[in-house]
């Protein structure tokens, strides 16, 4: 143990909190909650027969510890989660490869909206937390939001026709209609709004309504209220990591570096780009969203590709998309990025710098990441970016920089914060771009003939193919079978498709 660490583990609190521990290089190598940081980070240098080898090999490595605290550990749970996801600690990996990452799924859109836990997020229009190391703790966490902000975690909770979870306040009464699906959303809003971290907001929101309803004399209501602001003034929550309330940005260790290497300010918003199709067809992009260095689901974009000369063609496709994004109403909507991050080499930058420069954008940093070895591409003269790299700059000292005609190349090692930003960017980028692809690819294959006919709808097809086995089973449909099953009006307009379809097949 080094004179630092002894030092710092007499100042630890006895509070909650996020320790983190880092190694000689200042890399943070494993973060971890505690609910009582002075007993948990100590336990770390206690002479035990019971810790595995992974724990020894971290202990040794240790140099240094940093922590912040918060009032719960509902909050430390919470922090745990964004922090890890930030930094990727290689101990975090190590030492939890036998637990999956876990995500609180809200699908608030649905028309009986409900709140699950999923192991694998999807880009089907709910609203997705975390990944969490520890679902049992992030349910335990939920049980106590639930009682502030009810909500249904099945369509039919109910057993044996009991209402028992809404008689106690956790159901909302959706099915019952005690809550109508508006007021129930909204309260998924605040439950949302909460888990992102915007506690004082809320609170002051509900107060708000609280003093408005007294003053209508609605009292039910207000007391109801009261309630709701009690229950969360008892949790004492002081969520302070999100992308609005943590802590200035400039602390972040991988948008700190990112400025410092490529001499920009710190990127408050980059956007990252892929392309996916599968032998030219289907072809999309996608356009995610890191705002702080964490994901914007909010504000991803899909596209899908206009772009027919070469269907195969990633450097047209890269072109087209980044035309797109940059159009004049999609800046004035969306904003213009401070940074943005191309799947791709050479190629695939150079396709998007034309697109950025014809869109008149010049002022807008861009790069490439390349997947084979993790290298920053960069463009001497148009990627609006200086290479600042020293070797006697501590974060920087492995740095590889190779210079390829127009083009710089940077290896900076899997393990630096700034390689593990943009490789989180451009993973969910590729994440983003291949599920819509597969959702295309899946909607075509279930297409038709039967789509195109007048007066069948998606309900009279399946009705048809349910009762045919398939659409090839209607078209040998015998007479009188579609009269009875549609009546003679639409049985005779899909005869004329029929008749048609069968002359395509000759």
């Amino acid at each position: 143990m080094t004179e630092r660490v002894k030092d710092k583990l007499k100042e630890l609190p006895k509070s909650p909190g996020v320790y983190f521990h880092k190694d000689k290089s200042g890399e943070v190598i494993y973060i971890g909650k505690a609910a009582v940081l002075r007993n948990r980070v100590r336990q770390y240098f206690q002479k035990s027969h019971n810790r595995d080898p992974k724990t020894e090999a971290l202990v040794a490595e240790i140099r240094d510890i940093e922590w912040i605290e918060v009032e719960t550990e509902v909050d430390a749970l919470f922090l745990e989660a964004e922090m890890i996801k930030r930094y990727l600690p290689r101990y975090n990996i190590l030492l939890r490869d036998d637990k999956s990452l876990s995500y609180v799924r809200i699908d608030i859109k649905s028309d009986y909206p409900t709140v699950t836990f999923t192991r694998r997020p999807l880009d089907d229009g709910a609203e997705y937390f975390g990944p969490y190391l520890e679902m049992y703790q992030v349910k335990k966490a939920l049980r106590l939001l639930r009682r502030i902000f009810p909500y249904a975690v099945t369509r039919d909770q109910a057993t044996m026709g009991s209402r028992l979870y809404e008689q106690i306040g956790l159901d909302p009464g959706l099915r019952s209609g005690k809550t109508d699906l508006e007021k129930y959303r909204k309260n998924l809003r605040l439950l949302m709004s909460y888990l992102r971290g915007n506690r004082v907001k809320i609170a002051a929101e509900i107060e708000k309504e609280m003093k408005k309803a007294a003053k209508n004399h609605e009292f039910e209501q207000a007391a109801a209220l009261r309630n709701k602001l009690n229950e969360m003034r008892a949790l004492k929550r002081q969520i302070i990591f999100s992308d609005r309330e943590f802590m200035d940005i400039s602390k972040d260790k991988g948008l700190q570096g990112l400025s410092d290497l490529l001499s920009i300010s710190i990127p408050k918003r980059i956007e990252g780009f892929d392309i996916s199709h599968q032998s030219g067809t289907d072809t999309v992009a996608s356009m995610v969203v890191f705002t702080s260095g964490l994901p914007d689901k909010a504000s991803y974009r899909k596209f899908k590709m206009r772009t027919k000369a070469n269907e195969n063609d990633d450097f047209a496709h890269m072109n087209e998309v980044i035309s797109r994004r940059l159009k004049p109403k999609h800046v004035s909507s969306w904003g213009k990025p401070s940074l943005m991050l191309i799947d791709g080499g050479k190629g695939q930058l150079s396709a998007a710098l034309q697109a950025r420069d014809e869109a008149g954008y010049t002022d807008v940093p861009m790069v490439g990441l390349a997947k084979r070895e993790e290298e920053i591409v960069i463009h001497k003269e148009r990627s609006g970016v200086t290479l600042r790299v020293s070797k006697t700059t501590r974060s920087f000292r492995d740095v590889v920089v190779q210079e390829t005609g127009d083009f710089q190349v940077v290896r900076l090692g899997q393990n630096d914060d700034i390689t593990k930003l943009l490789q989180r960017i451009r993973d969910e980028s590729h994440r983003f771009a291949v599920t819509y692809h597969s959702t295309l690819k899946t909607n075509r294959q279930r297409t038709s003939w039967l789509d195109d006919v007048p007066g069948i709808g998606p309900a009279t097809k399946r009705k048809l193919i349910r009762e045919f086995g398939s659409s090839r089973g209607v078209l040998q449909a015998r007479a009188g079978e579609l009269e009875k099953s549609l009546g003679e009006k639409k049985a005779e307009i899909l005869r004329q498709y029929i008749r048609a379809e069968k002359k395509v097949d000759k």
